[in-house]
């Protein structure tokens, strides 16, 4: 009889952690891998951020914090919402949490009840369906495709709301595919959900600032007020949104991590409130990323990749590899098979499309040095050639 308990039959280990975790591995063995699996900028975090949280450190401001994060954090939190997005917000109503993932289990965990429904559009990051569902919520998964860009239409969003209905999640620009929605795309969104009071939204602005080609970010409690007191604004140290929500919040943060390691919420003042241009530079750098790997994997038999607007993600489909056999004779039946082959043959390691819920497409982080992108690209080419 298994001690284990029977939430954990509605959770799985994130994928892209399990890839980039088998990659390590493989190199660790002495295997030629070249890994594409994580969304990790390969740039250094910049000096005054962590020179902060030295000077945290060497000022003693290692002691437990405050259960919703420090006051000077929560501050510049609000701060930011107000210079950048145009949003009020009091320091009540932020949480700092150790990152996303901890803001998004804080979220579900407080306000989901068994049956409640929560609309994730496919292809989505890994964990929005299994947090969903270990909070006993039901993930209502819509399939947003490549002729579409990746983006729910109002169509479907509608189609999707029932009584149920609690949450809907929307990145933007998105992981995986990096597709952003334009302000009159979210209007048309909100023009929906404001016919629907009883949705949550959440969110998920983490990308926010990773915006190629003129694109101009906006954000939904922005482009409709009127949602300000349903919207739980995420990026990344923190949340924002209304008080009640935030208080719950609150109490699961209390009975879990406490609160947010201290050095690094000091480290967080100092990147919230310091100079940002570091981030145009690396943006330069992720487009010229961004358009080499288009422009190669468009290369590669069988694959159409699209252009993203935003983030450092690519999500080419490999629909015209499916049914075709490699070279040691392996049928590829599903994108989790083409990764697989491809990481065998090649020493490549992506994410299969599987794992993001929409089929057959698998997603690469550029978010590596360029000459690593270029031989992965190769290596992908002269896979995809290889194929019968």
């Amino acid at each position: 009889m298994s001690y284990i308990a029977s939430r954990m039959s509605r959770v799985q280990v994130s994928p892209t952690m399990a890839v980039t975790d088998k990659a390590r591995a493989m190199k660790a063995a002495g295997m030629d891998v070249i890994g594409l699996g994580a969304g990790e900028p390969d740039f250094d975090t910049p000096e005054f951020i962590k020179e902060a949280a030295i000077k945290a450190m060497r000022d003693g401001k290692t002691k437990y914090p405050p259960v919703p994060g420090i006051p000077e954090l929560r501050e510049a939190a609000c701060r930011k919402l107000k210079r950048e997005n145009g949003l009020d917000y009091t320091p009540d109503q932020i949480q700092i949490g150790v990152g996303g993932k901890q803001i998004i289990f804080n979220a579900m965990m407080a306000t989901l009840n068994p049956g409640d429904e929560v609309i994730v559009p496919a292809p989505y990051w890994v964990s929005y369906t299994d947090i969903a569902a270990f909070a006993e919520g039901t993930p209502v998964v819509i399939e947003c495709r490549q002729e579409n860009n990746f983006k729910l239409s109002p169509e479907q969003l509608e189609a999707a709301i029932t009584p149920k209905t609690k949450w809907l999640f929307l990145n933007s620009p998105s992981n995986p595919t990096g597709a952003a929605y334009s302000r009159s795309e979210l209007k048309a969104l909100t023009d929906v959900l404001m016919r629907h009071p009883q949705v949550l939204i959440f969110a998920d602005d983490i990308y926010e600032h990773i915006t190629y080609d003129d694109f101009e970010f906006a954000t939904l409690a922005q482009v409709e007020p009127g949602l300000y007191d349903r919207t739980l604004t995420m990026n990344g140290v923190y949340g924002a949104g209304p008080k009640e929500l935030i208080q719950a919040m609150n109490v699961i943060q209390s009975q879990s991590v406490s609160g947010a390691a201290s050095i690094s919420q000091w480290a967080s003042v100092a990147a919230l409130d310091g100079d940002t241009s570091f981030i145009a530079e690396h943006n330069k750098v992720f487009k010229d990323r961004r358009d080499i790997v288009v422009g190669m994997l468009n290369q590669a038999n069988g694959i159409d990749c699209a252009t993203p607007e935003g983030a450092f993600y690519v999500y080419p489909s490999c629909a015209g590899l499916i049914g075709k056999t490699t070279e040691a004779g392996k049928v590829l039946g599903s994108d989790e098979d083409f990764a697989a082959a491809l990481l065998e043959q090649e020493g490549v390691a992506v994410v299969f499309g599987a794992a993001f819920g929409l089929s057959p497409h698998f997603r690469i982080s550029y978010a590596y040095a360029t000459e690593d992108l270029e031989e992965a690209c190769r290596r992908i080419q002269r896979f995809c050639g290889s194929l019968k």
